[in-house]
This record gives structure tokens, sequence and C-alpha cells, in this order.
């Protein structure tokens, strides 16, 4: 297989407008207005389940506010304007009391505070007190794109990159590849670096060999 086809790592910059809403339109207004500064509430908690898009969300939510000039920390440990902290839930006794004071100071100063974790926040495996904190602000559960809305979502992201997405192709995709919405858009990319390199259309030959590893061409 080759490297530099399939060198398929996250973009170099997660953003929101790369994330594919879904159902979930209710959690990315209350997020937009977050950055806008017009919340009436500024303390966000997401949950949901291993590939549903949590951390790459927050990813691109932190760069979001970073591009607007606010100070953002990322471990969840620290105040600052903004603070984003991902997988709450294996956070030890240590980052759990700095967790908790960080959310009161950001809370006091009225600061942007964005946490994610696997469950909801009584569901966590951590000190009561934090388990309270993270659910005083919003809670939403982050919804995964059903399978009609991934071939949607493909579809749209082919057109973007210049081709036709075949539905025979986005049918492979989901049935023989990883199913989160990210891994499914970079293996889209590499099939369309691996189209041109090889110069042939975007077919389900093309996407098999592909995935063969095979560097050949028919």
């Amino acid at each position: 297989m080759q490297q530099l086809l399939l060198d398929i790592r996250p973009p170099a910059q997660p953003e929101l407008a790369r994330f594919v809403v879904g159902r979930n339109v209710e959690l990315m207004a209350q997020l937009q207005t977050m950055l806008e500064g017009t919340a009436a509430e500024r303390m966000v908690y997401i949950w949901g389940a291993p590939g549903s898009g949590k951390s790459y969300l927050l990813a691109a939510w932190a760069h979001a506010c970073r591009a607007r000039g606010m100070t953002v920390e990322l471990s969840g440990q620290q105040a600052a304007q903004a603070v984003i902290a991902d997988q709450v839930e294996d956070w030890n006794d240590t980052q759990q009391h700095a967790g908790f004071a960080a959310f009161n100071r950001v809370r006091e100063a009225g600061g942007l505070w964005l946490a994610a974790g696997n469950v909801a926040p009584a569901e966590l495996p951590v000190m009561p007190e934090l388990q309270t904190r993270l659910g005083w602000g919003l809670v939403f559960q982050l919804h995964g794109l059903n399978d009609a809305e991934k071939r949607a979502a493909l579809s749209q992201h082919a057109e973007t990159l210049g081709f036709r997405l075949e539905p025979q192709v986005a049918d492979y995709l989901l049935n023989h590849t990883a199913r989160d919405m990210q891994s499914l858009l970079q293996m889209l990319e590499a099939l369309d670096r691996f189209s041109l390199e090889a110069r042939r259309p975007i077919t389900l030959p093309l996407l098999r060999q592909l995935l063969a590893g095979k560097t050949d061409q028919a």
C-alpha cells in the first residue's frame, strides 16, 4: 500500500465547517452563540458514544475560539477565556480536583466551558461534586449520523472535491471501512488522491484496489 496515498491523518486543523451536523442542530446553534458572545448559558457538556465525533468537534470549536482572539485551555485543568475538556471519564483524582476548581473559576469569570465524555454527567466515574458541576449548564447528547445521513454527507463532500460519488462506492465505504464520519471523509479524500495519481475515475474497483493496498493499475 502506498504510504503517501493512505496517509489519511485527520486534517491539520479541524474546522467547524467540516463537522456534519445531522440531528445536532441545537448543539451547534448553542456553540455558535457562545462564540458570538450572545449565549445565555456559557457552560456546556456533550456526551456520546466513541466515534460520534466529540473530539473533532471540541478541537474545531477550540480553533474557532482562537480565531476570535480568545485564550484557550485544552486540558480542563486551568482557567482561560475558553476551556475545553475532553474524555473527562478518564480523569484521575488530581485531574478531577483541578477540573472542579477550573470550572468554578471559569463560571465566576463569565468564561466559556465545553466538556465532553462518553456518558451523561450523572453516570461519570468522577467525584460527585464534579458530576454536579458538569450538569449545571446545558447537556447535549451528540447523536451520530445514520447511514442515510452519512451517504448524503459523503456525496456532498465528494462534490466539493470535484467528483460525483456513485451509490455503490458510498455503500462499500460504509460497509468496509471505519464508520465514524471523520474517518469516512478522510478515506474519501484518500480515494480522490488515489484516483488522481492513477488517472482513473473513482469506481468501486478502484476503491477495492485502494483498500487492498495494490499499486498496480488494472
